[in-house]
């Protein structure tokens, strides 16, 4: 008669496979692949220092207009034009750590006559009453903006080489909406791949 232990499995090499000691190989072996994936997962999707991730999209319809990854510093141009005061405006953007700093703002004469410089402290009551004026060095951070397209004002805005006529994505009385956030090592490389 034979023995219960000759009744197990045995592998090729006359082993049995689902031995205590090949239990805990195979269980080491998983949890440490399931680790590293996990490590691997969480190190793409962190955010890294120096670059952001900017995002034009329709807001009636959340289609993205346009997904950009932009380094530190990078800039980010929005021009329209105030059919209130009748005045052409220029706003300047940098990119830093996940955000949208506004760095300076003009609102100029169409007729070519340069605009006082104002101090940044200034500029939000300015941006009401009229009147050409020019800021520089302010540091105004934004991570949304909603914009509403107007009949008249012809808003663009530049990123990099790529200019967005925001009237011709989403029509008149349409809503762009920029959103920022710091970029992950997946959205850099998603970027380069989808932009060579």
């Amino acid at each position: 008669m034979r023995s219960s232990s000759d009744l197990r499995p045995r592998g090729s090499d006359g082993r049995n496979p689902f031995s205590p000691r090949k239990r805990v190989s195979r269980l080491f072996f998983l949890s440490a692949t399931l680790t590293s994936a996990a490590v691997l997962w969480l190190g793409l999707r962190a955010s890294l220092p120096g670059f952001t991730r900017l995002e034009l999209t329709d807001g009636a319809t959340g289609k993205t207009i346009l997904s950009a990854i932009l380094r530190d510093e990078d800039q980010v141009t929005l021009t329209w034009h105030n059919s209130q005061f009748n005045l052409d405006v220029t706003e300047g953007f940098i990119a830093v750590h996940g955000a949208l700093i506004q760095t300076e703002v003009t609102f100029a004469d169409p007729r070519g006559l340069p605009p006082p410089v104002v101090a940044p402290r200034d500029v939000e009551d300015l941006y009401h009453t009229g009147g050409p004026f020019s800021a520089k060095g302010m540091h105004r951070s934004f991570s949304r903006i909603a914009y509403r397209v107007g009949e008249i004002g012809r808003p663009q805005m530049t990123i990099g080489t790529r200019v967005v006529d925001f009237k011709k994505e989403v029509g008149f009385g349409g809503e762009i909406v920029l959103t920022t956030e710091g970029a992950s090592l997946a959205d850099i490389i998603g970027q380069r791949l989808a932009c060579p």
